[in-house]
C-alpha cells in the first residue's frame, strides 16, 4: 500500500515506536507491526527490520541560502521580460544580451558590468523562479464557457497529440467574451477560428454565444477563408455542443470534434491565438467601453454602435465595392 508520509515523517515515526515495540510482547508486537506498515506503506520484511534495528535520524538545520542575484538583476530580468511579451525563460534567456543592448540604447536600462554579468550568466531555472511572483500578479481571463452536455457522446474527443493534419481546412474554435473584470451584463464575444495546418485565423464578432449565431458566424466564415473548410473542434461549450451546429456540420460535410474538458492545451492552436491576439486587444476596448463613456451614452447608443460595429467587420470586400 503507497502511503502519503515523506521520507523524514517515516523516520520520525519510527524513532517513536521502535523502543515500544522492542520491549512490547509478541501480541503487542503484532498490533504495532500492523499499525507501522500501514502507515509507511513498508513491506513487512523490511519493518521489522526497521524496527529492531532503527536507523538513527539525523536532524539538519536548514537555513535559507542567501539571494545570489540582488534587486538591480532582477528588475532588469523583469524588465527584459516584459519588453519580449512575457515569454518564457527558455525562450527569453538566449536573447538577453539583445533585449539588454536595445533598452540600454533607448534609454530604459542601465547595469552596471558586474549586474550585465550575473544577468547574462542567468539560467532558465533560475529566471523562472525570479519572474515568479510577476507570473502570479499578472490578469488571467474569465471564463464564461458553460459545458453542453446532451451531445457528448456523439461527438468524438480529438487531443493534442492527434493533430497530424498536413492539409489546410481543419480549423480550432473557440469564443472569447470581452467583459472586462467581471462578467455581469452583457457584452461582445469574438469567435476564433484557427487553421492547424497553416495557422491561418479568422475573428468573427458575436453579439451573444447563442448556437444560431455561432452557426451563423461559422457560415460567413466559410467566404473568407482562402481555402474550403474541412472541420472544426471545439471546446466543451454549451455554444458549440448542441444540435443546431451538429446538424450544420452533418449538412455541409463538416468534421465535429471536440477537446477533453478542462484541458485547454487540447485546443492549443487557438488558445495561442486568443492570448496574443484577442485578448490584448478586446482588454483594451472593454476598458475603454466600460469606463471612459459615460452610462447614459452607453445605454442609449450602445446598441446601435454595436451593430455598426458588427456590420463593419463582418462587411465583405464586394458588399464594400457596392456599399452595401
Amino acid at each position: 500500500m503507497r502511503s502519503h508520509l515523506s521520507y523524514r515523517a517515516k523516520r520520525e515515526l519510527l524513532c517513536q515506536i521502535a523502543p515500544r515495540y522492542r520491549e512490547a510482547s509478541s501480541a503487542l508486537k503484532e498490533v504495532i507491526l500492523d499499525e507501522f506498515v500501514a502507515a509507511t506503506g513498508y513491506a513487512r520484511k523490511y519493518a521489522i527490520r526497521l524496527l529492531n534495528h532503527p536507523v538513527d535520524l539525523k536532524l539538519t538545520i536548514e537555513r535559507p541560502r542567501p539571494p545570489h542575484f540582488g534587486p538591480e538583476v532582477q528588475q532588469a530580468l523583469h524588465l527584459a521580460w516584459t519588453a519580449a511579451n512575457h515569454i518564457c525563460a527558455k525562450r527569453l534567456v538566449p536573447f538577453l544580451p539583445m533585449l539588454v543592448e536595445s533598452l540600454e540604447r533607448h534609454g530604459h536600462l542601465q547595469l552596471s558590468k558586474e549586474c550585465r554579468s550575473q544577468l547574462f550568466s542567468l539560467s532558465p531555472a533560475t529566471a523562472d523562479r525570479i519572474l515568479r511572483p510577476y507570473r502570479k500578479q499578472g490578469q488571467h481571463g474569465l471564463s464564461t464557457t458553460r459545458a453542453g452536455t446532451l451531445l457528448k457522446k456523439q461527438i468524438p474527443i480529438r487531443t493534442y497529440q492527434d493533430w497530424n493534419e498536413a492539409k489546410a481546412g481543419f480549423m480550432e474554435a473557440d469564443l472569447v467574451a470581452h467583459c472586462g473584470s467581471h462578467t455581469d451584463g452583457s457584452f461582445l464575444y469574438t469567435l476564433t477560428l484557427t487553421d492547424i495546418a497553416t495557422g491561418w485565423t479568422e475573428f468573427l464578432p458575436l453579439l451573444n454565444r447563442t448556437q444560431e449565431a455561432v452557426v451563423a458566424a461559422l457560415k460567413r466564415m466559410q467566404h473568407l477563408l482562402p481555402f474550403p473548410l474541412l472541420g472544426i473542434d471545439t471546446d466543451n461549450g454549451a455554444e458549440f455542443i448542441n444540435v443546431e451546429l451538429m446538424a450544420y456540420c452533418e449538412q455541409a460535410h463538416l468534421t465535429f470534434t471536440r477537446g477533453r474538458p478542462r484541458h485547454s492545451n487540447d485546443q492549443c492552436y487557438v488558445e495561442q491565438k486568443n492570448g496574443q491576439i484577442v485578448r490584448k486587444a478586446g482588454r483594451l476596448r472593454s476598458l475603454l467601453w466600460r469606463t471612459c463613456l459615460p452610462a447614459t451614452h452607453r445605454a442609449l447608443s450602445g446598441a446601435a454602435g454595436v451593430y455598426q460595429l458588427l456590420s463593419a467587420l463582418n462587411e465583405t470586400p464586394d458588399e464594400a465595392a457596392r456599399g452595401e
